[in-house]
C-alpha cells in the first residue's frame, strides 16, 4: 500500500569555508537524494551567510538553505542519514509541515500568481494599443493637415495672410498691455514721492 506524500521544511547550514558552486553542489545532491527516495523538492531557498549565536565546529557563521519538499515518511530515515554524514553541513533540521498551513500558503501564492499574470495580461494591452495609436497616428497628422489647408483654400484667403493677422493683434494687445504698465508705474512713483 503506498504511503502518502507529507509536507516537510528542510533547514541546512553549510560550512562557511566551502564556495558558492561548492555550496549549489550540497543543495543539488539533497535534492537528488530526496527525488531518489519518492520525494519532491517545491522550492529551495537560499538565505545566505548568517552569523552564529556561538561558535559551531570552530565556526562564526554559515550559510542558510530551506527546503519546502514532499516525500513519503518512510524517507525521512534514507535522508536523515545522508544528511548526518554530509561533512559540508554543520547543522540540519527536518521538520514536518501543518497541512493547513501548506495549503493556505499554496492557496495565496496561486492567487498571487493569477494577480501577476493578469496585471501582465493588461500592461501587455496597454502596450499593444499604445503601439496601434502611435502606428495610426501619422496618417491622423496628415489628414489633420489636409483639413487646416482645405479650411484655409475656402475662406479665400492664403495661410500666411491669415498669420499676418493673428501678429498684428497679438502686437496691439501687448500694446495695450504695455501701456497699462505704465500707468501703474507712474501712479506708483507719484504715490511715493506723495
Amino acid at each position: 500500500m503506498p504511503q502518502v506524500a507529507r509536507d516537510y521544511e528542510l533547514g541546512i547550514v553549510v560550512n562557511p569555508d566551502v564556495g558558492d558552486e561548492q555550496a549549489r553542489a550540497v543543495v543539488e545532491r539533497i535534492t537528488q537524494t530526496i527525488a531518489a527516495n519518492g520525494g519532491e523538492v517545491i522550492r529551495v531557498n537560499a538565505v545566505g551567510r548568517r552569523r552564529f549565536a556561538y561558535p559551531i565546529q570552530h565556526h562564526r557563521d554559515g550559510l542558510y538553505f530551506f527546503f519546502d519538499l514532499t516525500m513519503p515518511p518512510t524517507a525521512v530515515v534514507e535522508v536523515e542519514r545522508t544528511l548526518r554524514v554530509n561533512e559540508d553541513l554543520i547543522r540540519h533540521l527536518l521538520l514536518v509541515r501543518d497541512p493547513r498551513v501548506v495549503s493556505q500558503q499554496r492557496q495565496r501564492e496561486a492567487e498571487a500568481e493569477a494577480q501577476a499574470a493578469l496585471q501582465q495580461a493588461e500592461t501587455e494591452a496597454a502596450e499593444a494599443e499604445a503601439a496601434t495609436r502611435l502606428a495610426e497616428q501619422p496618417d491622423a497628422e496628415a489628414a489633420a493637415e489636409a483639413a487646416s489647408s482645405s479650411l484655409d483654400g475656402e475662406e479665400g484667403e492664403p495661410a500666411s495672410a491669415v498669420s499676418d493677422e493673428d501678429e498684428e493683434d497679438e502686437e496691439d494687445e501687448e500694446d495695450e498691455e504695455d501701456e497699462e504698465d505704465e500707468e501703474e508705474e507712474a501712479t506708483s512713483e507719484a504715490e511715493a514721492n506723495a
